[in-house]
């Protein structure tokens, strides 16, 4: 396969990486939350574990990142963006990290994101 035949549009279920970075996050009321900074894959299984949402700052400068548990996002095709049932006072909660302290992602974060959003930790 040449290197310009790979699909990085989306088709009926499936979408590119370069496609989910950068997509707007709305709450339920159609808040804008932020965007997809980038998601993180687990190795072995290959399924999306986080998807992370830069949040706050100007223009990305002092933004801080709030890793989400995949399941909580829905993708909203009116809106053009994905959707996750909580407000700011919830995110603004939330664990997070700053672009220069990037967590271990390891078993024991993962449990403590995934408690924060009321999900369970499935690895």
């Amino acid at each position: 396969m040449a290197q310009t035949d790979i699909a990085t549009d989306e088709t009926n279920r499936l979408i590119a990486s370069n496609k989910v970075e950068g997509t707007t996050v709305y709450n339920a009321q159609r808040e804008k939350l932020g965007s997809i900074y980038n998601f993180m894959v687990e190795k072995r299984s290959g399924k999306v574990e986080y998807a992370v949402l830069q949040f706050g700052g100007l223009f990305g400068l002092g933004s801080d990142y709030y890793p989400l548990p995949w399941d909580v996002l829905t993708y909203d095709t009116d809106q053009g963006g994905y959707v996750v049932n909580l407000d700011k006072s919830v995110l603004e909660q939330a664990p997070r990290y700053a672009g220069d302290s990037e967590p271990a992602f390891d078993r024991n974060y993962g449990r403590e994101v995934y408690g924060h959003y009321g999900v369970d930790y499935p690895y």
